[in-house]
């Protein structure tokens, strides 16, 4: 009884296999079922427009001059002119260091000096009546010149005992109090010229061949809705390396208290318009691991398309190839949605 069983069973999964190999050999291929059609899919029609490529990064604003003011000569504070927080005129005194020795040095020289060039006048005297000779009157004349070189020196290192603004500017906190012992290695303080301001900030390497002097950028500070204005008025002539940045530099002329040195600033930058440009919304690029794909309905069903991207805006995306003006791709859905599938529009934009 078993083994009767047991054919039975194998007779029947023969038949139908057979069934199953007949079907295939048909060719009849299963219809597209109803139900994959998306009910809910938006799309948008894709359009040229206008579009101004801008590119924003990160710059810090910088004194048009900044200098740490140090002393030339070693010693004594005997004056301190470093009005904090307070504007000095070029080549107003700022500090003066204890020159007495100096000086009296320099008086010195001037009396030597004095009587040398009586000398010198005497023996020019007699040597027009052949009093003395040549080589006597030259020593004399080279004593004069000596004196004078010393007294050139001497009157250096005076000068050295001195510190004067460089230019016009505003002084910074005051590093030191009178009396105090300074030498070269100390700064008393840091000068800067406020009247300009410098922006400095980077853009990355294939923008650098759409920069040149004078071109306008905008900026606004860090928590500020103000925009200022600064002209490019260079650029590193090398790429950094490590980062593939160009480093740029702008000039800010219209200065007010709102600027500081040092402050952060977002720059806008207008580097080029296309007037034909392809734009599309954001959400409807699919990211894969090497490119990027859209969506596009051609007869009413899903075609997978490979895309370049260009500038990014907030919500839209420039499309350099891959589509063409007029097509219609899906914004919304398109998780669902497979290739060759059928797509019902529910909005089209």
């Amino acid at each position: 009884m078993l083994r009767y069983s047991l054919v039975f069973c194998a007779i029947t999964l023969f038949f139908a296999a057979c069934g199953k190999k007949e079907a295939s050999k048909s060719g009849a291929a299963a219809p597209v079922r109803a139900d994959y059609a998306v009910q809910a899919v938006e799309g948008y029609v894709v359009k040229t427009s206008p579009l101004t490529e801008v590119v924003t990064a990160g710059g810090t604003l910088l004194p048009s001059e900044s200098t740490e003011l140090r002393p030339e000569a070693t010693g004594r504070v005997v004056k301190l002119n470093l009005p904090e927080g307070k504007a000095v005129r070029k080549n107003e005194l700022l500090l003066k260091i204890f020159d007495e020795d100096l000086q009296t040095q320099l008086r010195k020289l001037q009396t030597q000096l004095s009587q040398a060039e009586i000398t010198e006048q005497r023996l020019g005297d007699l040597l027009k009546v052949k009093g003395v000779s040549q080589q006597e009157y030259d020593l004399a004349a080279l004593q004069v010149q000596t004196l004078k070189s010393e007294m050139e020196l001497v009157q250096i290192n005076i000068r050295k005992t001195e510190l004067r603004a460089p230019y016009d500017g505003v002084i910074g906190l005051r590093q030191i109090s009178p009396g105090a012992y300074v030498s070269p290695a100390n700064v008393v303080a840091t000068l800067r010229a406020l009247n300009t301001l410098k922006l400095d900030f980077s853009v990355p390497e294939k923008y650098s061949s759409l920069l040149r002097a004078g071109q306008k950028v905008e900026f606004t500070l860090q928590g500020g809705a103000k925009t200022y204005t600064a002209t490019v008025i260079a650029t590193e002539q090398s790429i950094n390396a490590d980062t593939r940045n160009l480093q740029v530099r702008a000039l800010v002329k219209d200065v007010n208290k709102e600027l500081l040195p040092g402050a952060f600033a977002e720059v806008k930058l207008a580097l080029g318009s296309n007037a034909r440009a392809l734009m599309i919304p954001s959400q409807a690029i699919i990211p894969q691991a090497r490119d990027k794909k859209v969506i596009v309905s051609k007869n009413g069903i899903a075609n997978f398309v490979t895309v370049k991207t260009g500038v990014r805006q907030t919500e839209m995306v420039e499309i350099t190839e891959g589509l063409s003006a007029g097509d219609t791709i899906a914004t919304t859905g398109i998780l669902f949605l497979r290739p060759q599938s059928p797509v019902k529009f529910s909005k089209v934009e």
